[in-house]
């Protein structure tokens, strides 16, 4: 089983039937359902597991990993949660276990804040004696939804590597919220961390990375440059 491989790039996947459906017929041992959920999920898993590990092909073999235990697991699966959401907790507790053999480990402590300093330089905002105190002195750029999808390839690296310069509790969190658009419950269940630690670990994952995307286009010869 290939896992990471299964998705085609140049075809949209189809779409899922509900939970109970889907399950059932996983249940059943239907191939055509399986190959179904691995296509469509297997791309999202490869990405969050990459968070924990240190190699592509470690993380390939997490999904790998997370796939079997579904399988395994799937008569257990008692409708608590979604679908989706059980199979990424198997991922992530696998991906745990990977990267503790690693000495990568993120172990739950590590999924809370610490004390730091502000996400945003304060002199971005006005003080007390001009006309709005408090506000944007200059508007930031706007924030990425997950259905952007169409970013060049150099803006794509860019965005990659600041992903990757994030202390791995907030890399983990930014790619579950805004590279695969879950909602804050979920990811607070899949990591099983608190609202509190996920909106902290999301704002300051975000406040870096909004800051090196900003970087990135007032760079001479980058997009958006002399739009004035």
């Amino acid at each position: 089983m290939h896992a990471g491989a299964g998705s085609s790039a140049s075809s949209p996947a189809r779409p899922l039937p509900p939970d109970g459906e889907l399950l059932a017929r996983l249940r059943a041992g239907e191939e055509a359902s399986f190959a179904l959920v691995l296509d469509s999920w297997s791309g999202g898993m490869l990405r969050l597991a990459r968070s924990f590990v240190s190699t592509p092909d470690s993380a390939a073999e997490v999904v790998q990993d997370a796939w079997l235990a579904v399988l395994s697991n799937i008569d257990r699966f008692e409708g608590r949660a979604a679908l989706k959401t059980w199979v990424y907790r198997i991922l992530v507790n696998t991906a745990k276990r990977r990267a503790a053999q690693e000495s990568r480990t993120v172990p739950r402590s590590s999924l809370t804040p610490e004390p730091s300093g502000p996400t945003v330089d304060p002199d971005r905002f006005q003080s007390a004696d001009e006309p709005y105190p408090g506000h944007w002195r200059q508007m930031p750029l706007p924030w990425p939804s997950p259905e952007q999808r169409a970013l060049d390839e150099e803006l794509r690296s860019h965005l990659e590597r600041a992903l990757a310069a994030l202390p791995d509790r907030q890399r983990i969190v930014i790619t579950l919220r805004d590279v695969e658009g879950y909602p804050a419950d979920e990811v607070c269940s899949m990591l099983d961390i608190s609202a509190a630690n996920q909106r902290v670990l999301l704002h300051r994952a975000r406040g870096y990375v909004r800051a090196e995307l900003e970087a990135y286009f007032a760079s001479p010869g980058e997009p958006g440059e002399g739009a004035g």
